[in-house]
């Protein structure tokens, strides 16, 4: 990916230490330092332009973010697109909650501890459409289990893309791991565009073109999965009784039979 941006790119980001990490290292299982508290961390991967993991940020004050991308200028456009949602949202161009990291996804392992991280965002990654650049799709077995090591008990990865070919290879990649999946949509905004979801920059743009939108969430850490058998569980109990109901109050059609004497 080549950028073009306006000269003084790293000065920019190196001057706003209090939104920009240079450099997860230090901050790898001390977070919570560089938040001041002990919230629960929502990492993107490949955040891109910024407008997913800032709308998150404003929406969501209770939880932190970390929005990682390895570009200089994706940095510089996301810290300037966080500042005036933040100022838009709640009168201040300082986000208390969320850090812009610049980092390669590859050494994800190196800026988090283990159990460190709650959830885990995709959100239109690089398809990589070849068949030998799948190693390099962000949803290879490869990465999901890099991510599963930083994931805590409560902990999930959100999936989501425009394209087919890298959904289905997702499915597959989490099925073979023997993963748990909820809430498959094979067309997000099928009836209308999802609001109560945070969009990304393009994710809009592609719905207007007609593209379907493709999404997932992978359920990981063993505190989640119980939640979400047992939220199956009352749904299913739910039903039951439903039906129950409906047996219980709708009138008989059985013919009434009277004795002849």
């Amino acid at each position: 990916m080549r950028l073009r941006g306006r000269k003084g790119i790293l000065e920019s980001i190196e001057a706003q230490p209090e939104l920009v990490v240079l450099d997860a290292g230090p901050y790898k299982g001390r977070w919570r330092e560089f938040f001041g508290n002990d919230n629960p961390i929502y990492v993107e991967l490949g955040m891109g332009k910024g407008k997913f993991i800032s709308d998150m940020s404003v929406r969501n004050p209770q939880i932190n973010f970390i929005g990682v991308d390895m570009y200089d200028e994706l940095i510089r456009r996301a810290s300037e697109k966080a500042r005036n949602a933040w100022e838009a949202a709640h009168g201040t161009a300082q986000p208390p909650n969320l850090a812009l990291l610049r980092a390669n996804i590859e050494g994800i392992e190196q800026m988090f501890a283990p159990g460190e991280v709650q959830r885990i965002h995709l959100n239109f990654s690089d398809p990589w459409p070849k068949a030998k650049h799948a190693r390099r799709r962000l949803t290879h077995p490869r990465f999901v289990a890099k991510y599963m090591e930083i994931l805590n008990d409560l902990g999930e990865i959100h999936f989501k893309t425009d394209s087919q070919s890298l959904f289905e290879f997702s499915l597959n990649s989490f099925a073979d791991m023997e993963l748990m999946m909820r809430n498959i949509s094979l067309h997000l905004h099928k009836e209308k565009l999802r609001d109560d979801l945070v969009l990304t920059e393009y994710e809009g743009k592609f719905v207007e073109r007609g593209n379907n939108i493709h999404r997932v969430e992978v359920v990981i850490g063993e505190k989640a999965i119980a939640a979400h058998r047992a939220a199956k569980r009352a749904a299913q109990m739910k039903d039951q009784a439903a039906e129950t109901s409906t047996d219980v109050s709708e009138p008989s059609t059985a013919p009434t039979v009277t004795s002849e004497g």
